[in-house]
């Protein structure tokens, strides 16, 4: 593994822990200011920017505190010199949820770029699969 996949796996690895935590700063830290982000619940045609980004996460926060997990369970990266991507699956729901679905996961792809040597998220997209 490259030093800047080890710094990417880092970077998704804390920022999972700031979700699972409920940790807005922790969210939002490693974050560009133009983040695009399409996500499960509306608006369909996603959010962009940090501010957007950001008003989409105390709903999540509520629902989570309700027993939800946010867990990755696989995560791949793949960066070049100032461009990177990774895909990941997590586990995130409750246990009734998993209960009846054991083997849903949340699909998680981000793609981030380097900016003054430090990598950032610039796109994220959530999704279940759809039966």
């Amino acid at each position: 593994m490259s030093h800047d996949e080890k710094q990417i796996r880092t970077l998704i690895e804390r920022w999972a822990a700031a979700v699972h935590q409920r940790d807005l700063d922790g969210v939002l830290v490693d974050h560009t200011d133009d983040i695009v982000m399409f996500d499960v619940p509306p608006p369909y045609d996603g959010v962009r920017g940090i501010e957007e980004y950001r008003e989409t996460w105390p709903p999540f926060f509520e629902w989570q505190a309700q027993g939800a997990s946010f867990e990755i369970e696989t995560l791949d990266i793949t960066a070049g010199d100032d461009v990177a991507y990774a895909h990941a699956l997590l586990r995130c729901g409750t246990a009734k949820e998993f209960a009846d679905q054991p083997d849903l996961r949340l699909r998680l792809t981000l793609g981030l770029r380097k900016e003054q040597g430090r990598w950032r998220v610039a796109h994220e997209h959530h999704s279940y699969p759809h039966d």
